[in-house]
């Protein structure tokens, strides 16, 4: 129950932020992509919340630990900051885009891009729910064990596919193109991010190694 409190507030707390990052860049609450942007998210995010709030506390607290304070590593710290900032700038850029009229999205985009959202993060909170090692942040756990098949036989970092989706997916449904532009920084930032936490799994999860040799690519497949 204390971990569904804490979830709860932290998701008010996050509505609150991106309700800021929208609205105050938009210069308007008549923005319906920017509605329907904070529905998508928070649906998308408070529901499997509650499903782990119930089945798995414990994986629902790993997710909630994110940000640079939560990591140990000096890189990861970094690497998290710029992430942050970097969506907030997604978000902002797509909002000041609407007001002053630099993009013609039109509305059957940016639903896609609705959908687009809806579909990465749900990718990731499935992760969470197969897997429940699966933090926010890198580290590795006493008595963690590798994860290899379902979602992991797909890519190795599942959650990070669902970011990708997700951060095509916010310009877009916010009506937006020149916000796509921070999704190449958002990539760079998680290609970093993964280099490094490979570096730690293949030190401390016993059998990474040998996971690695069989599922090839790390974030996009066929790709990279």
């Amino acid at each position: 129950m204390k971990t569904l409190v804490q979830s709860g507030v932290t998701s008010v707390v996050g509505l609150v932020a991106f309700g800021l990052m929208v609205f105050l860049p938009a210069g308007t609450f008549d923005y319906w992509r920017g509605w329907a942007f904070i529905a998508v998210f928070a649906a998308a995010t408070l529901i499997p919340s509650a499903y782990l709030a119930v089945k798995n506390p414990e994986a629902l607290r790993r997710r909630m630990q994110a940000g640079p304070g939560a990591e140990t590593r000096p890189l990861q710290k970094l690497i998290s900051a710029v992430a942050f900032v970097s969506m907030g700038a997604m978000i902002v850029i797509s909002a000041l885009d609407f007001r002053f009229g630099w993009s013609n999205v039109p509305a059957a985009v940016s639903v896609v891009g609705l959908v687009l959202v809806a579909v990465g993060l749900t990718v990731a909170m499935l992760v969470t729910i197969q897997n429940g090692y699966a933090a926010a942040n890198v580290k590795v756990e006493s008595g963690q064990q590798l994860s290899s098949t379902g979602w992991y036989g797909f890519v190795r970092h599942p959650m990070y596919f669902g970011n990708v989706i997700m951060m095509v997916g916010v310009p877009l449904a916010l009506g937006s193109y020149w916000g796509l532009l921070i999704v190449v920084a958002g990539l760079v930032v998680l290609a970093l991010r993964i280099n490094d936490e490979e570096a730690l799994l293949t030190q401390e999860l016993a059998g990474y190694r040998e996971y690695m040799q069989k599922v090839h690519y790390r974030l996009m497949p066929y790709v990279w």
